[in-house]
């Protein structure tokens, strides 16, 4: 008998989220019978926090449901021989420490997958986040070598990937973050320009200043006022891939910003909203391409590492607030 602990959604959110509208719960889990769906008992050993908890925990979510998530877990007991005991997979479990699967939604650690590299990577550079960069580069942006890609939340999970997928590509590369940290960490990994955009008089000038020819490709995970500002800034028939909206997600009131019809068609934009799944059939080609990348040090990678499950409310609003550098997760 496994008793599993879990958070669930105590109260929906109201703005931004607090410890009190988590509640841990204790869940007995039943032994796995021979036969039926119940084949698979899973371990979690690293759980991912990620900006899409927030909105899709209103969209999706009862109160008093298990939080939404993916984890990299290990398998403990299997009835089902695709999974044997000991291996890791990536899972939607929720925030939980211990679950039961049928198998269906697990995606197995590539075998190739170094032992040197750390599992958690699976959860971000080599994962989820690291695949929307992938697909919003190549499939939305359609990036060309020589072009100069913008990229704001640029030293966290899915930005500081793409600013360095831009530079593979041939791209010249500036950033923006939310400190000069940051600033310093993406200038690191190789990005061309990077400016700390809270202490900037001016955003419309230091993107200016960054690139006085304007933006090929704008890879927005942020939305609002930078965006606003951003897509004035676009060379004619520029793309923008939109991510994310992170300034936005924890507002009580929407923000009511100007609007994008003139720039857009003055300069004959293209701006394409997108979700990762889109391209779930191509999985396997990303993850490969990432790991190869990360092996040959091509795209480097910081983790935010969070010990002890009873600390994931207090990661994933440290991340909505922007206090991680790089991927978030937390380790059980």
């Amino acid at each position: 008998m496994v008793i599993a602990k879990a958070w669930a959604l105590k109260k929906h959110f109201d703005g931004f989220p607090k410890t009190s509208d988590f509640d841990l719960k204790k869940i007995e889990l039943p032994n796995l019978k021979d036969g039926g769906e119940q084949k698979l008992l899973l371990e979690s050993v690293f759980l991912s926090v990620d900006p899409y908890m927030r909105p899709y925990s209103r969209r999706d979510m009862k109160e008093g449901d298990i939080m939404i998530g993916t984890q990299v877990a290990r398998i403990v007991e299997s009835k089902n021989p695709v999974f044997t005991v000991g291996a890791f997979v990536v899972a939607h479990g929720g925030w939980r420490t211990h679950f039961i699967s049928n198998g269906k939604d697990l995606h197995l650690l590539p075998s190739n997958w170094p032992e040197s590299l750390p599992r958690s990577l699976a959860l971000g550079t080599v994962g989820m986040p690291g695949l929307t960069a992938y697909f919003g580069l190549l499939e939305v942006c359609k990036m060309k070598p020589g072009e100069t890609v913008l990229v704001n939340a640029a030293a966290g999970a899915v930005g500081s990937v793409v600013g360095q997928l831009a530079k593979i590509g041939g791209c010249r590369v500036v950033g923006c973050a939310g400190s000069d940290d940051k600033v310093a960490y993406v200038k690191k990994i190789g990005f061309d320009e990077a400016f700390n955009y809270k202490t900037v008089k001016s955003l419309d000038e230091a993107l200016h200043k960054a690139s006085p020819d304007g933006y090929d490709c704008f890879f927005d995970n942020v939305g609002g006022e930078f965006a606003s500002v951003a897509i004035n800034q676009m060379k004619k028939y520029g793309r923008i891939a939109v991510c994310g909206a992170i300034s936005q997600y924890n507002d009580s009131v929407p923000q009511k910003g100007p609007y994008v019809q003139m720039p857009m068609i003055f300069k004959e934009l293209q701006m394409e909203g997108f979700l990762v799944s889109r391209w779930s059939n191509r999985w396997e080609e990303g993850v490969q391409a990432l790991l190869k990348w990360v092996v040959e040090g091509k795209v480097k990678y910081h983790e935010q590492v969070t010990e002890g499950f009873e600390n994931m409310p207090m990661a994933f609003i440290g991340m909505l607030k922007g206090e991680n550098l790089g991927k978030a997760v937390v380790k059980v």
